[in-house]
């Protein structure tokens, strides 16, 4: 409907990475100004972006930049998003509820992405003739581009409303702070900064989390490209990734919840959940290989080795927030977060740069999952845990 090309949707997942890069500037925002200006400024990006999608006009070559301009914008809202529930967590919450906070905030944020898996395929008909929808039979390409801007005036219309409610009612903190860590000093800018660069175990649960999360983004992000070649259709492929977002958002809510009441346990709880995914992801990829490996190609087996792919990766991302904040404690945590965030959409950028040259065949891509999880699970077996933060709450209370 709108012409674009494989490149086009590379480079549409490709923004999200590239809008990343100031994002140590909303880290600074943050923490010296609250959490009220940082999400007034992340939903007003959200509300520009989603608008410059939404302008009607005849001209496909300028709509596709516009396009590609809220994509940006939609980017640039990014850093806040991912990184502020930790540092929304340390302010509102009590030490026993951090870790169950801490995922609800940063796993909900994934709960659009889940939908998105969905909206697509089922509002749009598929231009391909992969979908079983009885739109698909009958689909043009202006019945299709009338379906896509109805989304994206939907999406519009949601992103003002939350830019309406967080500019109504949006506190930066309590009354009163709900721990001892809530109300302590933290470092500089600059002394974090140096304080995180020379902590060597902080470098390597950074990297444990930013290898494989980089590479699950950018891989979820062209999923139907994926599972092209093995005849799944795009309605298949969303319900796929729908699942395994849901099921980590379960997952790992209920793995923080234990977290927060047995303490001390987060390094085990990762090595658990990296070896999950370090299988799954090797089935995953052995079986798109099935003229090789013979193993049988069912939508049971992808399903199944999909969606519990997303359940160990997409759990983890609370409990490795809150093993960096304890780690590198009192460095805030908007900083500490921004940092492992931006490596991970570091990874993500490179390996999507790559994929607008090599998007023909995409078997690379599978590989890069199951060494990605190896690797982060031998960063976490070597690594050594500590819990300054919430030593200091406990030592300080009692």
């Amino acid at each position: 409907a709108f012409g674009f090309s494989s490149w086009d949707i590379a480079l549409l997942v490709l923004w999200g990475p590239i809008g990343f890069l100031p994002c140590f500037a909303f880290m600074w925002l943050m923490d010296k100004r609250g959490l009220r200006v940082t999400m007034l400024l992340t939903s007003s990006l959200m509300v520009l972006g989603a608008g410059l999608r939404c302008v009607p006009l005849s001209d496909i070559t300028i709509r596709k930049r516009l396009i590609h301009g809220g994509q940006l914008l939609n980017g640039l809202a990014g850093p806040t998003v991912m990184n502020a529930a930790p540092f929304l967590s340390t302010t509102w919450f009590s030490p026993d509820e951090r870790a169950t906070a801490t995922a609800i905030a940063s796993l909900l944020n994934y709960l659009g992405a889940a939908c998105a898996f969905l909206v697509g395929p089922l509002v749009v008909p598929s231009p391909n003739g992969t979908s079983h929808l009885p739109l698909a039979s009958e689909s043009n390409s202006e019945h299709i581009k009338d379906r896509i801007e109805a989304v994206l005036y939907a999406e519009f219309g949601m992103v003002s409303l939350i830019f309406a409610a967080a500019l109504a009612y949006f506190p930066s903190r309590p009354p009163f702070p709900p721990s001892v860590a809530a109300a302590s000093q933290r470092l500089s800018y600059r002394r974090s900064f140096c304080r995180l660069l020379s902590n060597f175990r902080f470098l390597m649960i950074a990297l444990a989390y930013a290898i494989p999360l980089g590479v699950f983004s950018g891989w979820s992000g062209v999923l139907d490209l994926i599972l092209t070649p093995v005849h799944v259709n795009q309605v298949d492929a969303g319900w796929i990734g729908f699942w395994s977002i849901v099921g980590g958002c379960v997952v790992g809510i209920a793995m923080a919840r234990f977290a927060d009441f047995i303490r001390g346990m987060l390094k085990l709880i990762l090595l658990l959940l990296l070896f999950g995914a370090t299988l799954s992801s090797t089935w995953f990829t052995l079986t798109c290989l099935t003229s090789v490996t013979h193993l049988p190609l069912t939508t049971a087996t992808l399903y199944t080795s999909c969606i519990l792919l997303g359940i160990f990766l997409n759990s983890s991302i609370p409990i490795f927030f809150e093993l960096f904040v304890e780690t590198v404690y009192p460095v805030p945590e908007g900083i500490t977060c921004g940092v492992v965030t931006f490596l991970s959409n570091m990874f993500m950028g490179v390996l999507l740069f790559f994929l607008t040259f090599y998007h023909t065949e995409l078997s690379w891509f599978n590989w890069c999952l199951p060494g990605s999880c190896l690797l982060s699970l031998l960063l976490i077996l070597c690594f050594r845990e500590s819990y300054d933060r919430l030593y200091l709450d406990v030592v300080v209370s009692v």
